[in-house]
């Protein structure tokens, strides 16, 4: 069928420009070189050339047409290679060039459907030390909206090619699409694979790390310090605070994620995740909060500000958020107290 239209195509272009025969179509394209274009073809016409060699010419051809962005010449070309020798070697190159030549037209479904069929229905090549089908993945991950195909894609990256990315990136990205599903075991345990994996920053992720550890940490550990409101909450941080209990104070506080920082720190900073001590900032100090929470509070997060922990930083600001975990639904929506920022707030 394929075959048929180009051919249609070509024959309705020759009538409108003039042409001569079917090669015209392709020698006189615009921006190439006639004469040159002329003795391509007179060499591909030809039985003398092995299969290396008429894929060589078969590649300037294609070359040419590229770059002259033609793209709708060298689709019809690399297609009607194709039909006129289902069996060839290099039909997945072929086919690869096709793909990308969609792409450029702005035209990625059609695209994706090219690398499919080379990864349904071609056997794989290594051109320039890179292979064709790795590179069919790749595009089909990075044009899927599907997260569901997007895993497909993947997890069939990383079994066949596994030396040649970045197992680290790949593991963690995986994680994130089985969270999109809400395949909450098959999440975590692509992120207790990541961990380890893990050798370079990921784009886009500057906090993978602490992600993954934070949602390996919420699956396995009891989540005994969320409250059902915020009321709640801040009720028990406030009699904490008046008592200056750190005792209470440890208890209450996140046991996952807890972040101690100024306003001016990233909290993808090591040092902004800590293991907090209370008990050096609560003797001898009478620690009071402000009646109202701040102004930027909103339905999923909060700040108090609070006075008198130490004479060097006696302002902080005491941060809750509601929990965004919903692998564990009795928890999912809950409030935690989450973190504290030292100083007065940044206006």
């Amino acid at each position: 069928m394929r075959s048929a239209t180009i051919a249609l195509l070509i024959l309705i272009y020759m009538s409108i420009s003039g042409c001569q025969s079917p090669r015209d179509y392709f020698i006189q394209a615009p921006g190439a070189d006639p004469g040159q274009m002329q003795d391509l073809f007179g060499l591909l016409d030809s039985s003398k050339l092995g299969i290396d060699e008429r894929y060589a010419v078969t590649q300037k051809i294609s070359s040419t047409l590229s770059s002259a962005e033609d793209y709708p010449r060298l689709v019809d070309f690399l297609a009607d290679i194709v039909a006129q020798d289902p069996e060839g070697p290099y039909n997945a190159r072929h086919l690869l060039t096709i793909a990308w030549a969609y792409s450029r037209q702005g035209a990625d479904e059609v695209a994706a459907l090219y690398y499919d069929r080379i990864l349904k229905n071609f056997p794989d090549l290594t051109v320039n030390n890179e292979s064709i089908h790795q590179a069919c993945l790749r595009r089909l991950i990075d044009l899927s909206s599907d997260p569901a195909k997007r895993i497909e894609f993947r997890r069939e990256l990383i079994t066949r090619f596994p030396h040649k990315v970045d197992m680290g990136a790949e593991l963690f990205l995986l994680g994130n699409d089985y969270e999109s599903l809400g395949d909450w075991d098959a999440a975590l345990d692509a992120y207790r694979r990541f961990l380890p994996s893990f050798v370079a920053d990921i784009p886009g992720y500057p906090d993978a790390i602490q992600y993954a550890q934070q949602f390996i940490d919420l699956a396995t550990i009891r989540k005994d310090w969320t409250y059902e409101t915020l009321d709640e909450l801040i009720t028990a941080v406030s009699v904490a605070m008046a008592t200056g209990n750190a005792r209470s104070l440890s208890r209450i506080r996140a046991k996952v994620g807890f972040f101690a920082m100024d306003w001016y720190q990233d909290k993808t900073d090591g040092n902004s995740q800590v293991l907090f001590d209370f008990s050096a900032f609560t003797s001898g100090t009478r620690i009071q909060r402000a009646e109202t929470l701040d102004a930027s509070s909103n339905s999923r997060e909060a700040f108090l500000r609070t006075w008198g922990w130490t004479e060097r930083i006696s302002v902080w600001y005491l941060y809750f958020r509601k929990v965004n975990f919903p692998a564990d639904p009795e928890v999912h929506g809950r409030w935690e107290w989450a973190g504290i920022y030292f100083g007065e707030k940044m206006q």
